[in-house]
Order: structure tokens, then C-alpha cells, then sequence
């Protein structure tokens, strides 16, 4: 992108400069020469004006011109011819295609002014190498000027692209980075825009899923219990299709638990192995200038060789949003910690500060949406506690005071994700 504007830029400057250097080279090439014949004519006029005197008084002497001499320029040659006198010269050869000047003089014949060329070339040749290093300087500075402006153009837009990728990778968290370029800002603030529907859109998808599989499930096994005391009726007719019926509701039961397990696994199909110590730092960097600005330190703390199945997008929705909660809702120095799950198989992802902590009564409904005790929109901690079972994880809050949220993920299998470098596990030498 960067090299076409840039290219774009170049050959508007280049043709701009051809459009005005040559024209301008071929006028300042002629102003010269017509500066020189008018300056030329000009003594010329005044030699001629001298003679025709010296003729009316009678005073001009046969083959006699130093009386104008000193008007001749130098290196020039001075011809007058008057009808029945002799042809008188004044002046050295001028030499070949020379500057020439001819005036009429006023009783009858004419002079002619001769000067060397050579001066005239010389000054012509300047001028119009000053036009081309000036349109030479002017590319230059239009070069300049195409790579800054390329930059500028290019580097947000890059970003636009990045934020773009990361939207699709289910990274929903606004960016307030803007431009100062009315088009894209636009397009920021449409990505802005998109990406909280789509984030509202996927904690309800997720909110739907879980209210109709806890109603489904709910449903069905107080059909089986139902069920169940059929089977022991007296009437045998009964009890059969008691039985039958059975059948059937664990048919259902195992086929919606089929359909929920496919559906966690559509949605965990973007999913890879990630190593922590190369994904956390990079969600840490941005939110430590946050808190710097705050007064206030981002402590890191990870696990040697921890690595977790996860969308890297989601995890830094997940992770951004906890520490965005602690900005704005705690106190004091910020943990971004990551460890070895208690059970096997996982690892916990834990951000905490050393503020006062949730409140008892807040405490059950911070993950409910729409909820919020500091005045915020309550959007932040349920949309993240989705993200993470979207990728089969879960988002917990561990400790009210001080206030720990943890973030269970799973450790992955190498048959999980193919052609990734596992850590070899260290054994005792």
C-alpha cells in the first residue's frame, strides 16, 4: 500500500515537473537571447544617432569611428556603409554566427553592431541548468514529501487492517487510536461500531445456548423421572410403553448433548496451542503505559513452558478485559500472573490487585449482563466470561477480597493442533 502511494505521488510530482520545467527552461533559454538583441539594438540606436550628427554637421571623417568606439561592446565589430563613401569598420572579427544588430541611419546607409555569440550561449546554458536543478530540487522535495505522506497514509492504515484481523479473531475491545484522517477515522468508528454489536451479539448467542440447554435438560430429566415410575406400573401395557418412552428421552438427552458438544467445538474450531509466555506480555505492554499513567504498576508473572488451547483473539478480549476492570475499579499494583491448574490439565490465567475488593452483595451478580457496580455498562465481564467457554475455558472470580479473577484453559494435546513445537518435558538427569 505504502509503495503504490508513494509511486502514486512521484509520478504526479514528475509530471508536474515536466509540464512546468520544460516550458519554463525554453522561455528563460529565449529571455536571455532577447535581453542580449534588445541590449544590442540599444547601443546600436545610440551609435547610429551619433553618426547621423557627425553626418549632419559634417564632422564625420572618412574611415574614422572612434568618436563611438567606446559604445562598441567588447569584443565587437561595428560596420557602416553611407552612400559615397567607403565602407568603415571599427572593432575586432566578431567570429562565426555572431550576435548582429542593423540600423538605419538617417541620410541614407546603415551600421551593423556585431558581437561573438559565444557569451550569449554561455549565458543561456546557465540559466537553463538553474531551471533544471530547480526542477531537480523540486522533485526532491516532492520525493520528500511523497514518502512522508505515504507513511502517514500508510501506517493507519495498517493499523485499520490489524484492528480488522483482530475483530475477526473475536477481539471486540474498542481502539480509540484515530487518525486525523476524516475517511479513516470514519472506518475506525465503524469497526468501533461492529465490533460492540458483535460483542453484544455473541454474549447473547452464548446466554441463549446456556438458558436453553439448562431448560431442555431441566425438562428432560423430570420427563425420565416420570418416566421411570411408569416402568414399575401394575398394568403391563402401561409399564412397556413406559419403557419405550424411556428409550426415547435418553435418545433425546444424549442427542442434545451431541448437539452442544458440536456446538462448543464449532466454536472452539479457531482455537491453537498458545504459549503464555509469548502471549501475555504482549497484552500487558498496552495496559501498563494505562496504569503508569494511573500511578500504578502491571506486575507479570508466568510460568515457565505454560502453554493453553485458546483463540489468541478471545484470550486477549478475556485478559484485556479483566485488566481493564482492575483500571478502573481497583487499587494499587496490578498482577497478571499465569500457573499450573490444580487439576491436571489446565492452567489458570489470574489478574488481582491490592484494592479494597468486591463488595458481598456485588460479588454473585458481577458476571450478570447489564450489571455493574462502578457506573459502567455491565457489558465487560459477561461478554468475557462467554469468550472463555466459547473456547472451553471458564472465568471465575477466585477471591472477593482482594479481588482475583481466574481464567481456566485447557492444556492442549499434541494431536490437537498439528505442527506445533511442544516444550519437552523435563525429567530428572
Amino acid at each position: 500500500m505504502r509503495r503504490r502511494i508513494l509511486l502514486a505521488i512521484l509520478l504526479a510530482v514528475a509530471v508536474t515537473a515536466a509540464a512546468l520545467g520544460i516550458p519554463l527552461g525554453v522561455t528563460a533559454w529565449k529571455l536571455v537571447d532577447s535581453i542580449y538583441n534588445e541590449d544590442l539594438a540599444g547601443r546600436a540606436a545610440q551609435i547610429a544617432a551619433t553618426l547621423d550628427t557627425e553626418l549632419a554637421d559634417g564632422a564625420l571623417d572618412q574611415n574614422d569611428l572612434t568618436q563611438v568606439s567606446v559604445a562598441i561592446p567588447q569584443g565587437g565589430k561595428l560596420v557602416v556603409e553611407v552612400p559615397g563613401q567607403e565602407r568603415m569598420t571599427e572593432g575586432a572579427d566578431p567570429g562565426e554566427d555572431p550576435v548582429t544588430a542593423t540600423v538605419q541611419l538617417a541620410r541614407q546607409g546603415h551600421l551593423e553592431l556585431s558581437i561573438p555569440s559565444g557569451p550569449l550561449r554561455s549565458r543561456q546554458t546557465t540559466v537553463t541548468l538553474a531551471v533544471l536543478l530547480l526542477v531537480v530540487f523540486s522533485v526532491t522535495i516532492g520525493t520528500v514529501v511523497a514518502t512522508v505522506t505515504a507513511r502517514r497514509l500508510a501506517k493507519p492504515l495498517r493499523h485499520v487492517a490489524e484492528r480488522a484481523a483482530r475483530l475477526g479473531g473475536g477481539d471486540f475491545r474498542p481502539d480509540t487510536s484515530r487518525y486525523g484522517i476524516g475517511e479513516l477515522d470514519m472506518v475506525a468508528e465503524a469497526l468501533d461500531t461492529s465490533g460492540t454489536a458483535l460483542a453484544q451479539l455473541v454474549q447473547r448467542e452464548r446466554q441463549l445456548v446456556g438458558d436453553v440447554s439448562h431448560q431442555l435438560r431441566s425438562r428432560l430429566t423430570a420427563l425420565q423421572l416420570r418416566l421411570e415410575s411408569l416402568t414399575v406400573a401394575d398394568d403391563p401395557d402401561t409399564a412397556e410403553e413406559a419403557r419405550a418412552a424411556q428409550e426415547q428421552a435418553d435418545r433425546l438427552s444424549e442427542a442434545l448433548e451431541e448437539l452442544l458438544a458440536a456446538a462448543r467445538a464449532a466454536s472452539e474450531v479457531d482455537t491453537e496451542a498458545l504459549e503464555l509466555a509469548a502471549e501475555l506480555p504482549e497484552v500487558s505492554q498496552e495496559w501498563r503505559q494505562l496504569l503508569r499513567a494511573e500511578g500504578r504498576n502491571l506486575r507479570l508473572r508466568i510460568g515457565e513452558g505454560l502453554m493453553a488451547r485458546a483463540t489468541p483473539g478471545r484470550l486477549r478480549e478475556v485478559v484485556g478485559v479483566l485488566l481493564d476492570n482492575a483500571l478502573r475499579h481497583g487499587a494499587g499494583t496490578v498482577t497478571l500472573a499465569a500457573r499450573r491448574g490444580e487439576t491436571e490439565g489446565t492452567v489458570v490465567v489470574e489478574v488481582s490487585d491490592t484494592g479494597s475488593g468486591i463488595p458481598d452483595d456485588l460479588a454473585p451478580h458481577i458476571f450478570e449482563r447489564g450489571f455493574s457496580g462502578g457506573g459502567s455498562t455491565g457489558v465487560g465481564l459477561a461478554l468475557a466470561r462467554a469468550l472463555a467457554e466459547a473456547d472451553g475455558g471458564r472465568l471465575e472470580l477466585s477471591s472477593r477480597r482482594p479481588a482475583v479473577f481466574s481464567l481456566f484453559l485447557r492444556v492442549p494435546n499434541p494431536g490437537d493442533v498439528p505442527e506445533v513445537r511442544w516444550p519437552a518435558e523435563r525429567v530428572p538427569r
